[in-house]
Protein backbone atom coordinates (compact mmCIF):
# COMPACT_ATOMS: atom_id res chain seq x y z
CA UNK A 1 0.00 0.00 0.00
CA UNK A 2 1.55 3.11 -1.40
CA UNK A 3 1.40 6.47 1.17
CA UNK A 4 -1.08 8.23 -0.89
CA UNK A 5 -3.48 5.21 -0.28
CA UNK A 6 -2.47 5.38 3.65
CA UNK A 7 -3.58 8.96 4.03
CA UNK A 8 -6.63 8.54 2.08
CA UNK A 9 -8.09 5.66 4.11
CA UNK A 10 -7.03 7.43 7.02
CA UNK A 11 -9.19 10.57 6.51
CA UNK A 12 -11.63 8.15 5.14
CA UNK A 13 -12.05 7.61 9.00
CA UNK A 14 -12.57 10.99 10.01
CA UNK A 15 -16.47 10.63 8.40
CA UNK A 16 -19.29 9.82 9.56
CA UNK A 17 -23.33 9.46 9.22
CA UNK A 18 -24.98 12.31 7.65
CA UNK A 19 -22.12 14.39 6.69
CA UNK A 20 -21.60 16.54 4.15
CA UNK A 21 -18.40 15.92 2.43
CA UNK A 22 -15.84 17.62 -0.13
CA UNK A 23 -14.41 15.33 -2.46
CA UNK A 24 -10.89 17.03 -3.34
CA UNK A 25 -9.12 16.23 -6.61
CA UNK A 26 -5.80 14.57 -7.62
CA UNK A 27 -3.83 11.61 -7.11
CA UNK A 28 -4.15 11.09 -3.01
CA UNK A 29 -7.85 12.29 -2.62
CA UNK A 30 -8.44 9.39 -5.41
CA UNK A 31 -7.82 7.12 -2.61
CA UNK A 32 -10.00 9.07 -0.23
CA UNK A 33 -13.48 8.44 -2.59
CA UNK A 34 -11.97 5.14 -3.35
CA UNK A 35 -12.17 3.93 0.65
CA UNK A 36 -15.58 6.50 0.80
CA UNK A 37 -16.86 4.19 -1.87
CA UNK A 38 -16.19 1.00 -0.02
CA UNK A 39 -17.38 2.43 3.06
CA UNK A 40 -20.78 3.36 1.42
CA UNK A 41 -21.35 -0.30 -0.01
CA UNK A 42 -19.73 -2.04 2.91
CA UNK A 43 -20.80 -0.44 5.90
CA UNK A 44 -23.63 1.29 4.44
CA UNK A 45 -22.29 4.79 5.52
CA UNK A 46 -25.12 7.65 4.32
CA UNK A 47 -23.08 10.85 3.38
CA UNK A 48 -23.30 13.58 0.21
CA UNK A 49 -20.00 14.27 -1.62
CA UNK A 50 -19.54 17.46 -2.93
CA UNK A 51 -17.60 17.08 -5.40
CA UNK A 52 -14.31 20.02 -6.52
CA UNK A 53 -13.74 19.10 -10.51
CA UNK A 54 -16.02 17.15 -12.68
CA UNK A 55 -13.42 14.05 -12.01
CA UNK A 56 -13.71 13.90 -8.77
CA UNK A 57 -17.84 14.36 -9.61
CA UNK A 58 -17.52 10.67 -11.55
CA UNK A 59 -15.43 9.36 -9.52
CA UNK A 60 -17.96 9.26 -6.79
CA UNK A 61 -21.00 8.39 -9.05
CA UNK A 62 -18.89 5.32 -10.11
CA UNK A 63 -18.01 4.72 -6.57
CA UNK A 64 -22.02 5.30 -5.53
CA UNK A 65 -21.99 8.30 -3.70
CA UNK A 66 -24.22 10.52 -3.86
CA UNK A 67 -23.09 13.65 -5.06
CA UNK A 68 -24.73 17.88 -4.56
CA UNK A 69 -23.19 21.28 -6.09
CA UNK A 70 -21.78 23.54 -3.65
CA UNK A 71 -24.84 25.71 -4.25
CA UNK A 72 -27.47 22.19 -3.61
CA UNK A 73 -26.14 22.10 0.26
CA UNK A 74 -26.38 24.19 3.16
CA UNK A 75 -22.85 23.51 4.22
CA UNK A 76 -20.00 21.30 3.58
CA UNK A 77 -18.97 19.47 7.48
CA UNK A 78 -15.81 18.43 5.88
CA UNK A 79 -13.55 18.62 2.73
CA UNK A 80 -10.51 16.35 2.14
CA UNK A 81 -8.13 17.37 -0.58
CA UNK A 82 -4.40 16.88 -1.35
CA UNK A 83 -1.53 19.38 -1.47
CA UNK A 84 1.09 20.38 -3.58
CA UNK A 85 2.71 21.95 -1.13
CA UNK A 86 3.00 22.35 2.71
CA UNK A 87 4.80 25.09 4.75
CA UNK A 88 6.29 24.88 8.35
CA UNK A 89 3.35 27.49 8.71
CA UNK A 90 0.76 25.32 7.14
CA UNK A 91 -0.08 26.98 4.60
CA UNK A 92 -0.40 25.63 1.15
CA UNK A 93 -0.35 25.62 -2.55
CA UNK A 94 -2.40 23.72 -4.46
CA UNK A 95 -4.22 23.50 -8.31
CA UNK A 96 -1.58 20.94 -9.71
CA UNK A 97 -5.09 19.43 -10.66
CA UNK A 98 -6.24 22.42 -12.10
CA UNK A 99 -8.82 22.35 -10.10
CA UNK A 100 -8.00 25.35 -7.45
CA UNK A 101 -11.06 27.25 -8.48
CA UNK A 102 -13.44 24.69 -6.83
CA UNK A 103 -11.22 23.50 -4.46
CA UNK A 104 -10.94 26.93 -2.82
CA UNK A 105 -14.85 27.28 -3.00
CA UNK A 106 -15.80 24.20 -1.59
CA UNK A 107 -12.74 25.02 1.12
CA UNK A 108 -14.35 28.16 1.95
CA UNK A 109 -17.28 26.75 2.58
CA UNK A 110 -16.46 23.81 4.79
CA UNK A 111 -16.75 23.78 9.03
CA UNK A 112 -13.17 21.52 8.64
CA UNK A 113 -10.50 21.34 6.10
CA UNK A 114 -8.32 18.06 6.35
CA UNK A 115 -4.82 17.89 3.62
CA UNK A 116 -3.97 14.49 2.16
CA UNK A 117 -0.28 14.65 1.82
CA UNK A 118 3.15 12.55 1.70
CA UNK A 119 5.31 13.94 3.57
CA UNK A 120 7.75 15.08 0.69
CA UNK A 121 5.11 18.10 0.85
CA UNK A 122 5.93 19.36 3.65
CA UNK A 123 8.42 22.21 3.06
CA UNK A 124 9.76 25.31 5.35
CA UNK A 125 8.88 28.02 2.62
CA UNK A 126 6.05 27.52 -0.61
CA UNK A 127 7.51 28.28 -3.61
CA UNK A 128 9.51 25.28 -5.11
CA UNK A 129 6.11 23.92 -6.80
CA UNK A 130 4.81 26.41 -9.37
CA UNK A 131 1.95 28.23 -8.23
CA UNK A 132 -1.15 28.37 -10.39
CA UNK A 133 -3.00 31.60 -11.50
CA UNK A 134 -6.22 30.69 -12.83
CA UNK A 135 -7.45 33.12 -15.73
CA UNK A 136 -10.10 34.12 -18.05
CA UNK A 137 -8.41 33.83 -21.94
CA UNK A 138 -9.42 37.86 -22.72
CA UNK A 139 -6.21 39.62 -21.39
CA UNK A 140 -4.92 36.53 -20.56
CA UNK A 141 -1.27 38.01 -22.48
CA UNK A 142 -1.86 40.93 -20.75
CA UNK A 143 -1.22 38.55 -17.23
CA UNK A 144 1.41 37.41 -18.57
CA UNK A 145 3.07 40.33 -19.28
CA UNK A 146 2.82 41.67 -16.31
CA UNK A 147 3.76 38.42 -14.23
CA UNK A 148 6.58 38.45 -16.54
CA UNK A 149 8.02 42.24 -15.03
CA UNK A 150 7.90 41.55 -12.08
CA UNK A 151 9.92 38.18 -12.27
CA UNK A 152 7.75 35.50 -11.57
CA UNK A 153 8.62 33.35 -14.30
CA UNK A 154 5.38 32.61 -15.82
CA UNK A 155 3.94 30.11 -18.19
CA UNK A 156 1.18 28.93 -19.40
CA UNK A 157 0.33 25.13 -18.43
CA UNK A 158 -0.23 22.82 -21.38
CA UNK A 159 -2.43 19.73 -22.58
CA UNK A 160 -1.04 16.47 -23.13
CA UNK A 161 -1.24 17.82 -26.77
CA UNK A 162 0.70 21.22 -26.58
CA UNK A 163 -2.51 23.52 -26.11
CA UNK A 164 -2.75 25.78 -23.30
CA UNK A 165 -5.11 23.90 -20.75
CA UNK A 166 -8.76 24.06 -20.23
CA UNK A 167 -9.95 24.00 -16.84
CA UNK A 168 -13.49 22.93 -16.19
CA UNK A 169 -14.57 26.34 -15.67
CA UNK A 170 -13.00 27.11 -19.38
CA UNK A 171 -10.51 29.46 -18.37
CA UNK A 172 -6.28 28.98 -18.58
CA UNK A 173 -3.78 28.55 -15.84
CA UNK A 174 -0.01 30.04 -15.54
CA UNK A 175 2.22 28.89 -13.28
CA UNK A 176 4.63 31.36 -11.67
CA UNK A 177 7.88 29.88 -11.27
CA UNK A 178 8.78 32.01 -7.82
CA UNK A 179 11.64 29.49 -5.81
CA UNK A 180 10.42 30.56 -2.47
CA UNK A 181 7.81 32.69 -1.35
CA UNK A 182 8.91 34.62 1.61
CA UNK A 183 5.55 36.60 2.03
CA UNK A 184 2.33 34.81 1.21
CA UNK A 185 -0.31 36.67 2.46
CA UNK A 186 1.00 40.02 0.55
CA UNK A 187 1.39 37.87 -2.82
CA UNK A 188 -2.40 36.64 -2.22
CA UNK A 189 -3.53 40.11 -1.72
CA UNK A 190 -1.29 41.35 -5.09
CA UNK A 191 -3.20 38.37 -6.88
CA UNK A 192 -6.62 38.89 -5.52
CA UNK A 193 -6.46 42.37 -7.25
CA UNK A 194 -5.35 41.87 -10.76
CA UNK A 195 -8.22 41.64 -12.83
CA UNK A 196 -8.51 38.97 -14.86
CA UNK A 197 -7.19 36.72 -11.82
CA UNK A 198 -10.12 34.26 -11.34
CA UNK A 199 -8.19 32.44 -8.14
CA UNK A 200 -4.70 31.66 -7.73
CA UNK A 201 -3.42 28.05 -5.52
CA UNK A 202 -2.24 30.15 -2.83
CA UNK A 203 -4.39 28.48 0.42
CA UNK A 204 -3.86 30.55 3.58
CA UNK A 205 -4.77 29.88 6.75
CA UNK A 206 -7.75 27.35 5.60
CA UNK A 207 -6.06 23.80 6.86
CA UNK A 208 -7.24 22.61 9.80
CA UNK A 209 -5.60 18.78 9.99
CA UNK A 210 -2.90 17.78 7.62
CA UNK A 211 -2.33 14.05 7.66
CA UNK A 212 0.86 13.04 6.45
CA UNK A 213 1.97 9.49 4.91
CA UNK A 214 5.41 9.19 6.28
CA UNK A 215 8.09 5.64 5.91
CA UNK A 216 7.06 5.32 9.50
CA UNK A 217 3.02 5.42 9.15
CA UNK A 218 -0.06 8.13 9.34
CA UNK A 219 1.07 11.16 10.84
CA UNK A 220 -1.70 13.26 12.14
CA UNK A 221 -1.07 17.24 12.20
CA UNK A 222 -3.51 19.41 14.04
CA UNK A 223 -2.84 22.87 13.20
CA UNK A 224 -3.18 25.07 15.96
CA UNK A 225 -6.39 27.80 15.82
CA UNK A 226 -5.43 31.95 15.55
CA UNK A 227 -6.35 31.86 19.12
CA UNK A 228 -4.30 29.27 20.06
CA UNK A 229 -1.40 31.08 19.14
CA UNK A 230 -2.34 34.35 20.85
Amino acid sequence: MNLKQLVGIEAASYITDGMIVGLGTGSTAYYFIEELGRRVRDEHLQITGVPTSFASKQQAIDCQIPVATIDEVPYVDVVVDGADEVSAEFHGIKGGGAALLFEKIVASNSKQVIWIVDESKLVEHLGNFPLPIEVIPYGEEQLFSYFESQEYHPTFRLDQDGEKLVTDCKHHIIDLHLEEIRAPHALADELDHLVGVVEHGLFLDMAHTIIVGAADGVKTIHVPSKTDTL
